[in-house]
Parts: structure tokens; C-alpha cells; sequence
């Protein structure tokens, strides 16, 4: 598996990004202001994220996304590792993450990546989605916010 820079001349693999979030407006947006990083395989591309700048010294990660077929083999860990190398070798000094309170694999993963929660936006997904979300039989409706010092 190879993780690069999408090309600027290459759509971003929306059917992927859309796994991470329903909203393709806010989706579009991440593309236009940040940078998109696929994760390929036998020239497929089965992972993506996005890492968009959002203060002086800080990037988020967005959109952390893996094919369903490859989905348990450690490869969004080595996405969000990635991620990280990334903005630390383009002098970033912090990165954040947020993710539903219903995400509980996702939760999971940030915090084994060493990032650790820093606050809750209650009711964020009520407010920014129309359509309710609900995961692992849990609604979606607080945004978890994470970070680490890179």
C-alpha cells in the first residue's frame, strides 16, 4: 500500500469521503481549502483523508476514510499516522480530530494514536445535518473533539 497526495488534475474519491461524512457541501469545502492523501493498492484507491489548516500552527485531520472491502487491517492507524508525519514535517504543532460521540471504533483509533479529547460541541450534527444520524444503534449528535501536540 502506497499513501500520496492526490494529484491536482484527479477528482477526490468522493464515494470514500462520503463514508466519513454525509455532507458532500462541507466535503467540497475540505477539498477546496486543504490537501486530500489516498492510500493505494494494486493502483485501487481503498483509504483517503484530507488535512486542512485551520489556525497558524494547526491542521486538522478531516474525512479519514477505508474501503468497507479492507476495513480491520490496520490501515486507517496507518492513515492517521500518516496524517501526522505529514504535518509534523510541514512544521504544523498541532493536530486535531473530531468525530461523532456514536463513533466508537473511531473514538478508539484517535486515542491509540496518542490524540486525547479536548471537548464535546454539543449538538453539532443536530445543528449542521438535516438528516439524523445514527451508529452502532447510538444517534450521532455530538461532536468529540480531539487533539495532540505533534
Amino acid at each position: 500500500m502506497e499513501i500520496r497526495k492526490l494529484h491536482l488534475d484527479e477528482p477526490p474519491p468522493m464515494d470514500l469521503l462520503l463514508m466519513a461524512d454525509p455532507s458532500r457541501l462541507f466535503i467540497e469545502d475540505y477539498v477546496k481549502r486543504g490537501e486530500c492523501f489516498v492510500a493505494e493498492s494494486n493502483k485501487q484507491i481503498i483509504g483517503a483523508y484530507i488535512l486542512l489548516p485551520t489556525r497558524p500552527g494547526t491542521v486538522e485531520l478531516v474525512n479519514i476514510a477505508v474501503d468497507e472491502n479492507h476495513q480491520g487491517k490496520g490501515i486507517g492507524k496507518q492513515l492517521v499516522m500518516d496524517a501526522i508525519h505529514t504535518a509534523k514535517s510541514r512544521g504544523y504543532k498541532t493536530m486535531e480530530v473530531g468525530t461523532g460521540n456514536s463513533s466508537i471504533d473511531q473514538l478508539a483509533l484517535y486515542q491509540k494514536c496518542c490524540f486525547r479529547i479536548v471537548g464535546v460541541d454539543t449538538d453539532f450534527f443536530k445543528r449542521h445535518y438535516n438528516e439524523e444520524i445514527f451508529e452502532n444503534g447510538i444517534q450521532c449528535r455530538d461532536m468529540i473533539r480531539l487533539s495532540q501536540d505533534l
